[in-house]
């Protein structure tokens, strides 16, 4: 447990709740954690008891506290007694591995112990694929004694929950970094590599994983100039086999028509009996498809159809950065920008 605080980092908090429950909904028979509670991405709690107010400085209502990096965006998600959260290599917990990166930790969920850590290299491209200092954005999702997430290095990664601690797990035995607080990889999928995704600033995306199928963007995008889009055939949505890393499907709507990039997450829902994952597109589009097969189902436009893109958010077009909703049979999703390139337009 850590017990000084340099201001350069992040912190991540563990808070004492009265009813002392960790995950969001009822309990299920294996242990899961994602981006928003659920495949539906509803990020509604039924916990009661919780703080609504904590102090760091005095510990009240604080149960632990811990290091991460000087930016932590992804998560933090728990499960089987562990809490996962994306950062940066700010917090250097390996000296041996020094320089930006980007960085998925693992501590004990009780006592806040750090347990192991995976760290990727950043892209020799440079800040058009991945922006320096934002390390891993997406939050990962866990399964039992699997945590899937996408790293700046736009890859799929799957690691073993428990580090070396049980062994190698998985086809992956080669890993450079094998010691007691490094990550064990079961598989890696590199979207670049295998797809020629191109992803503009980083890839991002906090997967889902249904009846064994792993579903992501791949940040898919512009080049620097903002208006060429280098790929327009790579895909923009796949689907993974989640045990193996092997490819199911992939999707590369909305091909030529990206805007600006792809960095939303799926949702998953059954509505009026029919399974369905949904994904934003990067061209302000929501698409949804046959869970299993990639079969498009339905598409909506999010904008007026008289909406135009201008670079720099002066147009009234807007892509679509929020994740979906699926509540009820219906789908909720917001618009707008990337806030360094405006704040979008409203849309009545």
């Amino acid at each position: 447990m850590t017990t000084s605080k340099p201001a350069a980092l992040a912190v991540l908090l563990a808070l004492a709740g009265g009813g002392g429950a960790v995950l969001t909904g009822a309990p299920a028979a294996v242990d899961r954690a994602m981006f928003g509670g659920s495949p539906a991405r509803n990020m509604v709690s039924a916990e009661t008891g919780l703080p609504s107010d904590w102090d760091v400085k005095t510990g009240r209502n604080v149960k632990w506290w811990a290091d991460v990096g000087s930016q932590a965006y992804a998560g933090p998600v728990v499960a089987g007694g562990k809490v996962f959260v994306g950062t940066n290599n700010d917090g250097l917990r390996n000296p041996k591995l020094p320089n930006d990166r980007g960085v998925v930790m693992s501590f004990a969920a009780a006592g806040g112990d750090f347990l192991w850590q995976m760290t990727h290299e950043k892209l020799a491209s440079g800040r058009v694929n991945d922006w320096p200092q934002q390390g891993v954005c997406s939050t990962p999702y866990v399964e039992g004694n699997r945590l899937f997430y996408t790293s700046n290095r736009a890859t799929l990664v799957s690691l073993d929950a428990e580090g070396f601690k049980d062994g190698n797990a998985g086809p992956v035995a080669d890993e450079k970094n094998q010691g007691p607080t490094d990550a064990d990889v079961v598989w890696e999928y590199d979207l670049m590599a295998e797809l020629d995704v191109f992803p503009h600033n980083l890839a991002v995306s906090s997967p889902l994983v249904v009846d064994g199928i792993l579903y992501a963007t791949t940040g898919n995008g512009v080049d620097e100039g903002h208006v060429n889009i280098p790929a327009p055939d790579a895909p923009s949505f796949v689907a993974i086999e989640a045990a193996t890393g092997k490819l199911v499907w992939e999707s590369n709507l909305p091909g030529d028509k990206i805007l600006h990039g792809t960095w939303s997450n799926p949702a998953y829902g059954v509505v009026k009996g029919r399974p369905q994952v949904v994904f934003p597109g990067g061209d302000g589009w929501v698409y949804s498809f046959e869970p299993k097969t990639g079969k498009l189902l339905w598409k909506f436009d999010a904008n007026p159809k008289d909406s135009k893109w201008v670079l720099g958010g002066r147009g009234t077009r807007n892509n679509i950065i929020a994740t979906p909703v699926i509540f009820e049979d219906r789908v909720y999703i917001g618009v707008g920008h990337d806030p360094e390139h405006g704040e979008g337009r409203e849309i009545e």
